[in-house]
């Protein structure tokens, strides 16, 4: 055995390669993904993360005592949520909690919360460190035209902020995001508490039910709605949808490479099986001495692949994930399906061992000393028909050769089209967050700055930047919308009449919202299973008005899903047009009391980088591992065709043909096989592109397409690489052994 491994290392080094890649990816990706699913789930279930919050203007005690009948008093906890304001204008969203039971403060740094203690404040870590805040400063908080001054106790985290959102920027700037926790002993005045946090046993549906039939409230939102858990939600189901993809393509042609490669062995061995047989071995002694041969490659790479998969991918991605979520400790995860894998994947490896091996172990030694039969095919249609004889040479060879090896044939063209399917999946992805990027920020949004105003923004002053830009005023503010039995937090954008901002249909055309027309994504109208015509209810987070509003017209939006409506409109439904931003064509940089931060049109799209480079590191890590899988496939695919060959090679040589001839043959047959697999491989990729893509997530709409730049690239590096590793048997025919490869006939 290891000599044969040692004649044929290519081949067992490709099996050895695909099989370990193949766990390696599982693994890896999967040990990442296991990793925030266990490291989440272990975070929540030490904070005792809440199962839904209920909103209201105030909870009296009577409130309270009726959430307490179907959620007992150690299963909920009151709290004052409000926004407050810092030095240079940041916004801080204090938590005054009753018992700090539910959703506990995580912390890492200084004392335990204690909500019994009203002189001290526990701060977001991540704003802490960004601000130079440690244990034992003071920091004075401004809100509802109070000041506090509190001693910073501890410094940590919260289960319900792992994802901050920014108000003028996709990803947190956490220099001005955070929250911080204080007793309810520190709020200055009467506590008027507006948020409860509930625990319960029950579904989702059977509580709010219940809720519904207690008390007046707000709004009541579930944990799998919540925004950071609804986004870290959407960024793991994307990682899994990757791990679910490509090790399968891995794990499908390392079996294919693996019944190929050991067809050749045996067909080649023949002799010495037959010799073996004759001398007294039995069948079951030279099948296990054969299994062997694709059993210790492929566990040796599925075990190599176990412990470096796990090790080595989450690494990768973690960089990116904790530039855009918060959680104490990032680990990767391990489940036992990982074991189990490999263990399929080596009993699999056995088992198409024995299928290449099983036929010759039945033959007698006389019919196993003597060579193998060429195979034989009967005359196809092609072949009657006239048109036969007007083929070159060339392609009338390659084809009765496919014919009579069909099995290589099919593995050659199955082995390209997985590989042309990862690269189609890659560079579609990478080609659709490139076209989010133009969508957003050349054909909709046309402004250089964006300036966020503050809660307590002089008017005059305003107006005064208003015209001194010539800016236009814009709303923004997070809504909840119910519709058909379904209910989701969404944006809402309200805006005049301005060139700074442009509305598309699906297909990136310009589109006019008409006055008094509420216009409604197309996104978010697919998941509501909404048309035009259709009735909504829906209020501004925060406000006890629910207003019903008629779809009048559908956009499209590539980053934030929701409403469009002008303020004309918005006002005919009973709500003040209340400006949340400016935005401007120039750049501006002035320091006023009334604009709390600006954004530039450059770090908007910084912004967009940052949260799509998890998604362009998996799109490296697939377009790398396709790469390899090409190589790999159509090397070994290519020693097995010329090892089939030898003898038809000898014979054309002997006939006459020349070396190019016979190189031209090979060459022929490689290119015919790698453009059918290229052709299955683009509807199979697309699909991948698909699938992955959906996992994206519900605030992103996108439109997958394959374009010819694509489709060229893939077409050139596969072909490349076919034409390439062909190429590297060119000496072999020059070089060929013409008595070895013809004595096989006396």
């Amino acid at each position: 055995m290891l000599r044969d491994i040692k004649i044929n290392k290519t081949q067992f080094i490709a099996i050895f390669l695909m099989a370990f890649l193949g766990i390696f990816a599982y693994c890896g990706i999967y040990g990442e993904y296991y990793g925030l699913v266990q490291t989440s789930d272990d975070y929540y279930n030490a904070t005792n993360m809440a199962d839904g919050w209920i909103y209201a203007s105030d909870f009296d005690t009577s409130s309270l005592d009726k959430v307490s009948e179907f959620a007992t008093q150690t299963d909920r906890q009151a709290a004052v949520q409000s926004v407050a304001d810092m030095e240079n204008k940041p916004d801080i969203k204090l938590h005054f909690v009753e018992n700090g039971t539910i959703s506990k403060f995580y912390t890492t740094e200084g004392e335990d919360f204690d909500a019994d203690d009203g002189s001290g404040v526990w701060l977001d870590y991540r704003f802490a460190d960004e601000r130079g805040l440690k244990v034992g400063d003071k920091i004075t908080f401004e809100f509802d035209g109070e000041n506090i001054t509190k001693k910073i106790k501890g410094i940590g985290y919260s289960p319900e902020y792992i994802y901050e959102s920014s108000p003028n920027s996709l990803t947190p700037d956490f220099s001005q995001i955070g929250f911080a926790y204080l007793s309810h002993n520190a709020y200055p005045g009467d506590l008027e508490y507006n948020t409860l946090l509930v625990k319960y046993n029950c579904s989702d549906s059977e509580f709010k039910e219940k809720l519904d039939d207690s008390i007046d409230y707000l709004s009541f939102t579930k944990r799998e709605d919540q925004l950071s858990v609804a986004k870290f939600s959407d960024e793991m189901a994307q990682h899994k949808m990757i791990g679910d993809v490509f090790p399968i393509v891995f794990i499908l042609v390392t079996f294919l490479t693996l019944l190929t490669t050991m067809t050749r062995i045996v067909t080649h061995q023949r002799t010495q099986i037959g010799i073996l047989k004759a001398v007294g071995y039995n069948d079951r002694s030279i099948m296990l001495h054969y299994i062997s041969y694709g059993f210790w490659p492929v566990l040796a790479g599925a075990i190599l692949g176990l412990i470096t998969g796990p090790m080595v991918i989450p690494q990768m991605f973690y960089p990116t994930m904790t530039a855009t979520y918060s959680m104490p400790s990032w680990n990767p995860g391990f489940d036992m399906r990982f074991i189990y894998i490999a263990l399929l994947m080596v009993v699999s490896s056995v088992i198409v061992t024995y299928l290449s091996c099983r036929r010759i172990s039945k033959e007698n030694p006389a019919n196993t000393l003597r060579p193998k039969a060429p195979n034989t095919s009967s005359r196809s249609l092609i072949e009657k028909s006239g048109l036969w004889n007007r083929l070159s040479f060339n392609l009338r060879w390659n084809w009765r050769d496919a014919r009579r090896n069909k099995f290589r044939a099919l593995m050659a063209i199955i082995g390209v089209m997985g590989c042309v399917a990862l690269l189609i999946a890659a560079f579609g992805m990478n080609d659709c967050m490139g076209d989010l990027k133009t969508w957003e920020y050349d054909d909709i949004t046309h402004f250089e700055s964006k300036l966020l105003l503050s809660a307590d923004a002089n008017p005059m002053e305003l107006y005064y930047i208003l015209n001194y830009t010539n800016g236009s005023f814009i709303m923004q503010q997070s809504i909840e919308i119910k519709a058909n039995d379904m209910e989701d937090t969404v944006m809402l954008l309200v805006s005049n009449n301005t060139d700074l901002i442009s509305y598309t249909d699906s297909n990136k055309e310009p589109l006019e919202i008409d006055e008094g027309d509420v216009s409604m994504s197309v996104k978010l109208a697919e998941r509501f299973n909404l048309t035009i015509g259709d009735k909504i209810r829906w209020h501004i987070v925060g406000s006890d008005d629910w207003v019903t509003s008629k779809i009048g017209q559908i956009h499209a939006e590539p980053v934030s899903q929701g409403l469009i409506m002008s303020p004309d409109t918005l006002e005919d439904q009973g709500l003040n047009f209340t400006p949340t931003n400016i935005v401007t064509s120039e750049k501006f940089v002035e320091r006023y009391d009334s604009i709390k931060s600006v954004s530039s049109i450059e770090s908007l799209e910084e912004s967009w980088d940052q949260i799509t480079t998890s998604v362009m590191m998996m799109v490296y890590v697939v377009t790398f591992v396709a790469g390899a899988l090409a190589i790999l496939v159509l090397y070994n695919l290519g020693i097995l065709s010329f090892t089939e060959m030898e003898r038809e090679i000898a014979t054309l040589k002997i006939l006459g043909f020349k070396t190019n001839t016979l190189r031209k043959l090979l060459l022929t047959q490689n290119i015919i096989f790698t453009a059918i697999g290229y052709l299955l491989g683009i509807p199979l990729g697309f699909y991948f592109m698909t699938l992955m893509m959906n996992a994206a997530g519900d605030s992103l709409y996108y439109i997958p397409t394959l374009t010819w730049g694509n489709l060229l690239l893939v077409a050139v590096i596969t072909f490349a690489i076919s034409i390439g590793v062909n190429l590297l048997f060119s000496d072999k025919i020059g070089d060929l052994n013409m008595v070895e490869a013809l004595k096989d006939v006396e």
